[in-house]
């Protein structure tokens, strides 16, 4: 990425051009990009003589530069029990599988029901080894949160002392133990609930005494912390897509504090279990544990969707994740196989072919998605229950890589051009014998066939993206293929 920069440098245009930078730095996506920003901005600084200017942009864009650096992406998030179960026991926090690069640690809860004051203290070390450990996973480029909540907990923001209770327990916390942001995983409680209003103008005071004492919370940790809170959300499937199908109490719930705090959200993680049934924004009804939930519902807060509130503007792919059970004792519904999950990330990332009868309203996916989240990082490390870490396991091989070292080797070995193609194209194969077969974005078989030697040149008639599957004794690989006559 490069940004346009002209011979004349003005203060204004200086202030406009560091207003550009930093907007694309922020918005950019990979870790190497701030790096160019900043020396083109050094460039353009050299030139001018405005040393204030100059002195003050060149930190800030610095500032900016390694916090999106610092930002975990793809992100596998989830959530740490402070407790010790007999069924997902107690593990020491830095001893997570060093792929969760997202830790929410649940749970702060409030005193009472009448009492929003939030507390939370180490249930199996002491208070300063806890702080240890997050030092420690921090030092490793890792995220820490707090999450708020729970599935038992109760938050009612109504009266101005609540939120005031709420804002500076959670501030003090926050402070106390170094985290490095908050989770909204708020379940119950008037400050999630639909009472009158819109999306943009909700008319339940708990629910905007929510909204304002988040701002409240990031304000003083960048006061005392000089960078941004990093915020995260795991509402419920009723409380967010649930707003389709109606919009009052909990349904929709959650609607108007997204939209409210977009710009500061992080990470959308809406829980894809414990859900039943929901609309998509097809109008049809897909239920949970399949690879069409997986997908309508993650595609619904992306695109958006029409509610009795207004439009529900959806987030940017790279603020979403795809929340899901780390197995099937985990949650009272919607575990859903390794390989399902595979297949509807793969597809609505653009990688692989359609797993069921949702279509994606963007036919180029959404290769941007942030990644996944699981309840719990505790339940995914036993064994009892499906695989040590098969959640996170999943996870790599969908973001990071997709095959084992030894077929990497025979994915580099396989070449396609040219890609993007007009309609003819060659696939230069690893080996003289493999099966190939080739389906469109709808899953649709085009090509099956046989190869016998290393060299096959094919032809597609019509437009679109396709998916290009070869088969040998080494494995299978696919590749993507876009024809545009």
């Amino acid at each position: 990425m490069l940004i346009p920069v002209t011979a004349s440098i003005t203060p204004l245009s200086l202030y406009t051009f560091a207003e550009s930078a930093i907007v694309s730095l922020l918005n950019a996506k990979g870790n190497g990009v701030h790096i160019i920003v900043y020396y083109h901005f050094l460039s353009v600084l050299a030139l001018n003589n405005h040393m204030k200017i100059k002195f003050t942009f060149i930190a800030l864009v610095a500032i900016l530069a390694i916090s999106r650096a610092q930002t975990p992406n793809p992100a596998l998030i989830g959530y740490w029990h402070n407790w010790n179960g007999s069924n997902a026991p107690y593990i020491q926090l830095d001893a997570i599988d060093n792929r969760y690069n997202v830790i929410e640690i649940a749970f702060a809860t409030p005193v009472s029901l009448s009492d929003m004051t939030m507390v939370f203290s180490p249930e199996v070390v002491s208070q300063n080894v806890l702080i240890s450990k997050i030092q420690t996973l921090q030092s490793q480029g890792k995220k820490v949160l707090i999450s708020i909540g729970g599935a038992n907990a109760t938050i009612d923001l109504s009266s101005t002392a609540n939120k005031d209770a709420f804002v500076s327990s959670m501030t003090n916390l926050i402070n106390t133990y170094g985290f490095d942001g908050i989770d909204i995983d708020i379940e119950h409680g008037s400050s999630i609930l639909i009472n009158g209003g819109t999306i943009a103008a909700p008319g339940n005071i708990a629910q905007v005494h929510l909204t304002e004492a988040i701002k409240q919370i990031m304000a003083n940790y960048r006061t005392n912390h000089s960078q941004k809170l990093f915020l995260t959300m795991a509402p419920e499937t009723a409380y967010v897509q649930g707003g389709q199908s109606a919009f009052g109490n909990i349904w929709g719930g959650y609607l108007p504090i997204i939209d409210a705090l977009r710009d500061s959200i992080d990470i959308l993680q809406v829980q894809l279990y414990n859900s039943g049934s929901m609309y998509g924004i097809d109008g049809n009804i897909y239920f949970q544990g399949t690879a069409d939930f997986i997908v309508a519902m993650t595609e619904a807060v992306i695109a958006g969707f029409s509610t009795n509130g207004g439009w529900f503007e959806g987030l940017p792919a790279n603020k979403v994740a795809v929340g899901l059970p780390a197995c099937e004792s985990a949650a009272g519904g919607g575990f859903t196989d390794s390989a399902t999950v595979k297949s509807a990330i793969e597809y609505l990332r653009g990688d692989g072919p359609r797993p069921g009868s949702y279509v994606l309203s963007n036919s180029n996916g959404y290769p941007d998605l942030r990644g996944m989240m699981t309840w719990s990082i505790n339940w995914d490390a036993v064994s009892s229950c499906g695989n040590v870490y098969q959640y996170a396991n999943n996870f790599e091989g969908i973001f990071i890589t997709a095959s084992s070292v030894s077929d990497a080797e025979s994915v580099a070995a396989l070449t396609i051009y040219p890609n993007p193609t007009k309609g003819e194209f060659t696939i230069q194969l690893p080996e003289d014998k493999a099966d190939i077969l080739i389906t469109d974005i709808l899953g649709r078989q085009i090509i099956r066939m046989q190869s016998l030697q290393s060299t096959t040149n094919l032809h597609l008639d019509k437009n679109g993206i396709y998916f290009i599957s070869v088969t040998n004794k080494q494995g299978t690989s696919v590749r993507k293929l876009l024809v545009n006559r």
